[in-house]
């Protein structure tokens, strides 16, 4: 098993790129996704959060209001780091439960946005990051996901900066480009992560 992370600032492009990977044959454990799962109605995680924010960051139908405590955390640090003590930890253990199950040759790709902020590049033989321009970044905030530029601003800034992701990268794929670009790009690196994936496993004696 190859466990690869992939991580890039908001509005980089990272999704499109775990689609291509997975489309590739990746195994696909998205930490977004779980952390959605973790404060759904009716779990622990969500009692949690309720009980650290009040209830006015519910919606009402008794779910997470995820834009109404995005507003209140990615402009106060503290608070950020408050429900981040709460959810990564669910979070982290269900990752583990789904790369147990995966088969044993496979490549498992971890999407995790906070890989960077979190010091867990360790956690994997290698970590890939889609990397942007700030400006390309913000145009895709405003325009493609309709946030105003100061919310967009304040995520971007909520975030680790470009260079240090691109720091503990061990491959940068560059999303300032056009799709077509970008999935040849992705191909190649996807033959990279097969390579690997294949080197590492254990001889058989015959």
């Amino acid at each position: 098993m190859l466990k690869v992370g992939l991580t890039g600032g908001i509005g980089a492009g990272k999704s499109e790129v775990s689609r291509l990977l997975v489309a590739c044959g990746a195994v696909l454990i998205d930490a977004d996704r779980i952390a959605r799962e973790v404060v759904a109605p009716g779990t622990r995680g969500l009692a949690s959060v309720v009980e650290a924010f009040g209830e006015e960051i519910l919606a009402a139908d008794g779910s997470l209001d995820r834009p109404r405590l995005g507003a209140i955390v990615f402009s106060d640090a503290e608070k950020l780091s408050t429900l981040n003590s709460i959810v990564h930890p669910l979070v982290g253990a269900r990752s583990r439960e789904l790369e147990e199950a995966a088969a044993e040759d496979a490549v498992v790709l971890h999407d995790v946005p906070l890989l960077t902020e979190n010091g867990l590049a360790p956690l994997y033989d290698l970590v890939i990051v889609v990397d942007a321009a700030p400006e390309t970044q913000l145009d895709r905030l405003v325009r493609l996901r309709g946030m105003t530029e100061e919310d967009a601003r304040a995520r971007m800034a909520a975030q680790a900066t470009r260079e240090q992701r691109r720091e503990i990268a061990d491959i940068v794929i560059d999303n300032d480009v056009p799709l077509e670009e970008l999935e040849q790009r992705v191909k190649d690196v996807w033959a990279e992560l097969v390579r690997r994936s294949q080197a590492s496993r254990p001889s058989v004696a015959e």
